[in-house]
């Protein structure tokens, strides 16, 4: 790694949190800047964890110093996304790298216009809550999904929480705890699977903790106007590059 990547996986990793805080789909930059970078395609998503690893973190942190409630009842969501993340990352670890980019690159789409889409949480949250075996289904197939891609995760967690009747603010703190935990448990799996690239993952973790301060204070002052233009733009190029069209 040359000082060009490093400061581009910084800069993406800084642009990524921010995207992540008032937009979502930050991996959706940064896994495909690592293989830009030279890490092979599962590398690229193994490494990518470190950086979520230390937004979260802080996310997590920051709430609670708030004074935000997210860990009443949390197990129930949690355990079934924990398990599901270590089997998705177990699965995923065990594709070829090609497979894994032509995979990424066909997700980044559809992920992109969810998060430029988002349902309406607000209507959600007030249908019937439900059962218990649904919601642990339910989770344990974001985990799973997590565990294996990550990018989007968050809002799929946004949105299954507003439908279990979850209040947003606390829906977030519950969003960031659980996906700091699975991403604690899938990267010993990555990491025995030789896919963490550490030079690598060092600036990227730096740029995603300053970003994540920086996004938060962007989100009060309305910058999701700005930020989802340059998404969409970034994740149409890096999609075709992983896909081989230039």
């Amino acid at each position: 790694m040359d000082f060009l990547d490093a400061l581009l996986l910084l800069v993406g990793g800084f642009a990524a949190a921010v995207i992540n805080t008032i937009a979502g789909g930050g991996s959706l930059l940064t896994v495909p800047l690592l293989v830009l970078a030279g890490a092979p395609g599962t590398v690229a998503n193994g490494t990518n964890r470190v950086g979520i690893l230390a937004g979260t973190f802080n996310a997590a942190r920051t709430f609670s110093h708030l004074g935000v409630q997210g860990m009443k009842g949390i197990g129930a969501i949690l355990v079934p996304a924990a398990v599901g993340s270590v089997v998705g990352s177990v699965l995923v670890s065990r594709l070829a790298d090609d497979a894994f980019e032509r995979t990424f690159g066909i997700l980044m789409i559809p992920v992109l216009l969810l998060s430029l889409k988002r349902p309406n949480t607000e209507t959600l949250g007030d249908r019937p809550n439900w059962p218990r075996r649904v919601t642990t289904c339910v989770f344990f197939a974001i985990g799973l999904y997590g565990g294996a891609f990550q990018a989007g995760v968050g809002l799929l967690f946004i949105v299954a929480l507003a439908r279990s009747g979850v209040d947003l603010v606390i829906a977030n703190h519950i969003k960031v705890i659980t996906t700091l935990v699975f991403t604690l448990l899938a990267i010993p799996v990555f990491l025995l699977a030789g896919q963490i690239d550490w030079a690598l993952a060092v600036p990227l973790a730096v740029g995603f903790g300053a970003g994540g301060w920086v996004g938060a204070r962007l989100t009060v002052a309305g910058g999701e106007r700005l930020v989802r233009p340059v998404l969409v733009l970034a994740v149409v190029a890096l999609s075709g590059r992983l896909l081989g069209l230039y």
